[in-house]
């Protein structure tokens, strides 16, 4: 098994939908040693059946924070930290350079992060490039191919 070093990325679910995707991002995020963000509210209990389920065994070792609102991380983080992914950017992730502490923030299943949230910081919007034949891929999909590229980028 290859180790990796502790890098301490965050990642944010603005109002999670589906708790199997919630469970295997938690299980990713203590597999790569990153901290999870809830955003409320959520269309699940946190002791869901099917979130410890996709979480197994892990979840007592996830490093978790669950805030009442965006804004909780949005003042107290500098923007430049801040990633808001996305379907609705023409900005690749794979044009970007991550640094330890950054923020990814993925928006619900059904209907991603909010319009306004996207207009107010445009700048700071990255994509997962694709066909046009759909139009997302799975959250936790879309979580683990954008952290494990910060990840890349800083490995030794």
């Amino acid at each position: 098994m290859i180790e990796l070093t502790s890098v301490d990325f965050n990642i944010v679910l603005f109002q999670p939908e589906i708790p199997a995707n919630t469970g295997n991002i938690g299980r990713l995020c203590v597999g790569t040693d990153s901290v999870l963000h809830l955003i409320k509210p959520f269309r699940f209990m946190m002791d869901d059946k099917s979130l410890k389920r996709a979480g197994l065994d892990y979840w007592q070792d996830l490093n978790i924070v669950v805030h009442d609102d965006i804004k909780e991380i949005t003042s107290s983080v500098p923007r430049e930290k801040l990633y808001f992914c996305t379907t609705k950017s023409r900005n690749s992730y794979l044009d970007r350079s991550y640094n330890p502490g950054d923020y990814f923030i993925f928006g619900p299943e059904s209907r991603g992060l909010p319009e306004d949230m996207l207009s107010q910081y445009s700048d700071r919007c990255i994509s997962i490039p694709m066909t046009g034949k759909i139009r997302s891929i799975n959250l936790s999909n879309s979580v683990a191919i954008i952290l494990f590229e910060a990840l890349r980028q800083n490995s030794n």
